[in-house]
């Protein structure tokens, strides 16, 4: 038969157990909008007599209270490895769309001022030559509507050349930040095993090693592995930058100009082994566009550059000027970088077929350019259409990975998230059953004061 005495414990474990579940309503209320912060939930068992085999034993059956067995941190590992991975896809796709973006801006076309418009007055300054051979005034429009051109494209080729510094200088921001939260995992990783082997409670800790390992999967696309310890490995492209309280440390390397890009590509490698890491992200992104994207245009648009001078030169140099030079290119250069008009002196423009005469023959093959089917113009065109429709692409793929990354952050925020509403049911719950618990207490304080103090005070 249990004590008197029994019911006193029971009632106070209850009193522990409620207040340990108004503290942890409290501290999930507190962190509602606590970037990152899992919300935490009591787990109570009821706890049982001995129940030890002997032969004389006896048990009334009834337990001896309630125990907080843990507190459970209300976080679904599967959503949260399919978060990093949704995270790193979307990082990667809205930043090349950036890039594509910034890169449409250089070109700013279609437009009055763009290449593509200059171009056509060129042609048209070429037209004005050939209807008026004899005269000066259209020869000194053409050169300086040519020598627009030539900026045009130069200028075209500078832009592009500090968009690809301008992505050199963020990844060398990308690879501190790499190294220092790496570090800080494994910072949490030390302390995290040692508390949990020392039966603490780590969900706060774990929050915060949680929010860098969602930032390094954003930066490099990285993933992550839990271990039994309670530790937390991280992998880029299935090599481990995190392994424990052990960090592998990364770096950029490679070329420090667009233009010697093709000799030593960019890329992140790994300090200790020297071999590439094959990252995703915003990195993996920034390194695409240094490697590919930009240098790609920056070829398709000295293409056309050479393509201008060739055909232009070829023409011209076969040509007579008023002064009767002949044998003179209108241009230099081979690059969007490097092209220039070569003719300052009006009368050193190539017009006639023939010495001394005033046929407009060589001005105008040269106007026909512009309409020539493999022509700079058409070439540029075509540079800039491929350019819309991977930009335009690009833009979709991330709108709709956005759409994805955000369904699947609602199903963590459903399953790991503060819901205001239930932790004040959960308030009133507790703070009932303390009620509660407190009133047996007092009960049983009253029986006993009967049976101690009043008992066998009958004929006195």
């Amino acid at each position: 038969m249990g004590s008197s005495f029994g019911g006193i414990n029971t009632a106070l474990t209850s009193l522990y157990a409620q207040r340990r579940g108004l503290d942890v309503a409290g501290q999930n209320i507190a962190n509602a909008n606590t970037e990152g912060y899992t919300r935490q939930r009591v787990n109570m068992n009821s706890q049982v007599g001995s129940l030890s085999a002997a032969m004389y034993a006896r048990t009334d059956g009834l337990g001896t209270g309630v125990a907080v067995t843990a507190v459970q941190r209300l976080r679904d590992e599967y959503l949260e490895n399919r978060g990093r991975s949704e995270h790193a896809a979307s990082s990667y796709l809205s930043s090349q769309s950036t890039a594509y973006v910034a890169i449409e801006d250089t070109f700013a076309e279609p437009g009055d001022t763009a290449l593509a418009a200059q171009l056509r007055d060129m042609w048209g300054s070429w037209n004005d030559v050939a209807n008026n051979p004899q005269l000066a005034a259209p020869r000194s429009a053409l050169i300086q509507q040519s020598s627009t051109v030539a900026d045009q494209l130069n200028g075209a080729h500078e832009a592009l050349a500090r968009q690809w510094k301008q992505n050199e200088t963020q990844m060398s921001a990308y690879v501190d930040e790499i190294n220092t939260t790496a570090r800080s995992v494994a910072q949490l990783n030390d302390s995290i095993v040692k508390a949990s082997a020392s039966g603490l409670t780590v969900n706060e800790l774990q929050d915060q090693r949680d929010v860098l390992a969602m930032r390094l999967a954003e930066l490099t696309g990285a993933t992550a592995a839990k271990r039994e310890n309670g530790g937390l490995d991280v992998f880029i492209g299935g090599q481990t930058l995190v392994s424990g309280t052990l960090v592998r440390d990364v770096e950029f390397v490679g070329a420090s100009r667009l233009e010697d890009q093709g000799v030593d590509p960019v890329r992140l490698q790994w300090v200790d082994i020297k071999q590439p890491a094959q990252a995703g992200g915003r990195v993996g992104s920034a390194i695409d566009t240094m490697t590919t994207i930009i240098p790609n245009l920056s070829d398709d648009l000295d293409s056309v550059a050479k393509n201008l001078v060739d055909s232009v030169n070829a023409k011209h140099a076969n040509g007579f000027s008023a002064d009767g030079s002949t044998g003179l290119n209108f241009f230099s250069g081979t690059t969007a970088g490097t092209i220039k008009v070569l003719i300052k002196d009006p009368d050193k423009v190539a017009v006639s077929a023939t010495a001394g005469t005033r046929d407009n023959s060589v001005a105008d093959a040269i106007a026909d350019i512009g309409d020539s089917a493999t022509g700079p113009d058409r070439e540029y065109q075509g540079m800039i259409g491929r350019l819309g429709v991977a930009s335009q692409g690009s833009a979709r793929r991330a709108e709709i990975q956005a759409v994805v990354t955000e369904q699947v952050d609602a199903a963590r925020e459903g399953e790991a998230g503060v819901n205001l509403d239930e932790e004040m049911t959960n308030l009133l719950t507790y703070q009932r059953g303390y009620e509660a618990a407190s009133r047996v207490l007092t009960t049983i304080d009253s029986m006993l004061d009967q049976l101690i103090n009043r008992t066998g005070l009958v004929g006195r």
